[in-house]
């Protein structure tokens, strides 16, 4: 007897991360999308939502006084896989945001996978802002380039270490220049010296990233070094290395 393929688990939004001293009602909310691979229909592992917990906890922290909640979204798949599985969630993930929450803006967040997935979600309506880490892109053998056009009227920040061994950081630069020519509101920072997972430079990078939402979604000024990346011209606004001691210098 031939075997049914079983049909894949609905994608879900984990509990909201929330932080004592928040506000009550919910003004903005980021959608934080993890890694994966490139294909596999497998069931995402726990480990994967687990890992992007303390990256959501210090989001809501920095946003609590301005009604942020946090969301990690729990795919279909581990894998991108043909029909780019991930996005779909992220776009499904929006719609779920519009029926919980309202007319709320929405920042897209992902890591390696999850940073294409964020980037390819951004077309949703109610998206305002993408932040892609370290994103996982296409090496030019696919038949179509990754798409940029729908970025426009979107807040987009790239975030890679130049020393990422699993994601090529020169392809996020390629992309981040033709995303550039359909968005002005484009920028990208270099992680000198940091690898994949963004290590070496934790707190630099978690005080970008709180940074980067929170003018994005609530209208907070930027940073110097962020709002100098957005007014920069390219190519000095595309590579934009993450100065050290950033996060120091966000608390004073």
């Amino acid at each position: 007897m031939a075997q049914r393929a079983l049909p894949l688990p609905a994608a879900r939004l984990g509990r909201a991360v929330l932080t004592a001293g928040a506000a009550p009602e919910v003004s903005g909310v980021v959608l934080l999308l993890p890694d994966g691979e490139s294909d596999s229909r497998r069931r995402p592992s726990a480990l994967s939502y687990a890992v992007r917990l303390p990256f959501a906890r210090s989001l809501a922290r920095a946003g609590q006084e301005d009604g942020l909640a946090v969301h990690v979204v729990r795919y279909r798949t581990r894998g991108w896989n043909a029909d780019a599985d991930p996005a779909a969630d992220a776009r499904w993930a929006a719609d779920e945001v519009v029926r919980r929450y309202g007319d709320v803006p929405v920042c897209l967040v992902g890591h390696g996978m999850g940073g294409r997935a964020a980037l390819r979600g951004a077309g949703h309506t109610a998206v305002s802002s993408v932040l892609s880490m370290a994103p996982w892109l296409p090496d030019g053998t696919e038949p179509e380039p990754e798409p940029v056009k729908h970025l426009a009227g979107r807040r987009v920040l790239i975030v890679h270490g130049t020393n990422d061994a699993r994601t090529d950081p020169e392809l996020s630069y390629r992309l981040a220049e033709r995303a550039k020519k359909a968005n002005r509101d484009t920028c990208r920072f270099e992680v000198h010296s940091d690898g994949h997972a963004l290590r070496q430079h934790r707190a630099e990078v978690a005080a970008l990233a709180s940074d980067f939402v929170r003018g994005s979604l609530f209208g907070r000024p930027y940073a110097r070094p962020v709002a100098d990346a957005f007014a920069a011209p390219p190519p000095l606004g595309l590579r934009m290395p993450l100065a050290a001691g950033f996060g120091r210098s966000l608390r004073h």
